[in-house]
């Protein structure tokens, strides 16, 4: 009844990715290698590497297998996730130290930042500052990006500047929001904080500013400190609290070695480490909530699928991203979810019970719905 275990063909194209940032030798490359290793493990998919610095990983869901204890497919296809890794930054990167303002636009390009701090000690990895303290390296990190976002600004302000000067009034109004969002970066302040009206935060979303990325923090532990218990940890913790953000605790080395292991050697493994799941698995959950993403399936013989959507998005917009013609040609939708299926056990037994629901183009979807579209020409 198990289905093969593929990545989507259109996993390349995926719009949505994370940014993985940090100094270097912090163990940026070992987690991206380890979420490549994990990628490569859907055998038969030649792209889970895009590029030398772009990884696909698959989102960790047990409900797909529930859907495939009732219903017989030839593949399972997982949601995935893009992640960029950028290479270490340095102080002075916003100044283009270390190739920094190239490897700055890149991060631009994702829409949510997986910022990884060295929380372990170990003499035979040297630390760019030459001592172990994750609040000073945060700071060195978020310093640099903030200081690229004050270049961006200045440049807009210059530009749009002229505009206003000759009485533009969209423009007058587009340099007050950029000035609000200088003073608060001056300020030390990230952009995610600022509040404006709806047309400045319109203008200011348009600068693709890197602090306004919601911020994820991957606190990388020795193997002697999987619970995250050291002081380091805490302090991250304690940083992140105070902004809002959460923390994912892991060891990356640890982490690259389970993604080379097969399933059954890393369940083993993870129960030995007495660990219920893998820090990979835990990263991947948490990236997917950043990004305000949720999962709806489709099943059938051929595929069960998981398709990535936004939080409320409506039918129609879900029917978009299995095609877009979907979208423009949505009639209604017949949906019931995963528990519907483990109650009643088959497609039929949930119609006749009334819970195979018709739902029109205002329906917001749920999270784990299982749809079919029906769709005009």
């Amino acid at each position: 009844m198990g289905g093969r275990t593929l990545l989507p063909e259109s996993c390349p194209a995926m719009s949505l990715a994370c940014g993985i940032v940090g100094l270097p030798n912090v163990g940026k490359s070992t987690l991206f290698n380890a979420i490549t290793a994990a990628g490569a493990e859907c055998a038969n998919y030649p792209f889970c590497t895009i590029e030398p610095n772009v990884g696909v990983v698959p989102v960790p869901d047990e409900r797909l297998a529930t859907i495939n204890r009732f219903i017989s497919t030839e593949q399972i296809v997982p949601a995935v996730l893009k992640v960029v890794d950028i290479a270490g930054l340095v102080a002075g990167a916003s100044k283009g130290e270390g190739l920094g303002n190239r490897f700055l636009s890149h991060i631009r390009e994702t829409q949510a930042i997986l910022h990884v701090v060295r929380c372990f000690d170990d003499g035979n990895v040297i630390h760019v500052s030459e001592t172990v303290d994750p609040l000073s390296d945060i700071g060195v990190i978020e310093t640099e990006l903030a200081l690229s976002d004050l270049e961006t600004v200045e440049k807009a302000i210059y530009k749009t500047g002229k505009l206003a000067r000759g009485q533009d009034k969209e423009a007058i109004a587009e340099v007050a929001a950029f000035e609000a969002a200088r003073a608060h970066l001056q300020a030390g302040k990230p952009a995610r904080s600022l509040k404006l009206g709806e047309a400045g935060s319109a203008a200011v979303a348009r600068l693709f500013l890197i602090t306004a990325k919601p911020v994820l923090y991957v606190a990388n532990v020795a193997e002697s400190d999987l619970k995250g218990e050291s002081p380091h940890v805490a302090a991250v913790r304690r940083y992140a609290e105070s902004h809002g953000a959460e923390v994912v605790v892991l060891c990356a080395e640890l982490e690259r070695q389970l993604a080379e292991m097969g399933p059954e050697d890393r369940q083993t493994f993870l129960q030995e480490m007495g660990l219920e799941r893998s820090g990979l698995e835990r990263l991947v959950r948490a990236a997917f909530h950043l990004l305000g993403l949720q999962t709806f399936y489709t099943a059938g013989p051929k595929e069960i699928r998981a398709w990535t959507i936004h939080q409320g998005d409506t039918a129609p917009a879900a029917a978009g991203v299995i095609h877009s013609d979907f979208e423009k040609n949505f009639i209604r939708l017949e949906v019931y979810g995963v528990d519907d299926l483990v109650e009643l056990k088959t497609e039929a037994a949930i119609r006749a019970a009334g819970r195979l629901r018709s739902e029109g183009r205002e329906y917001v979807m749920h999270d784990a719905d299982v749809a079919h579209f029906l769709v005009g020409r």
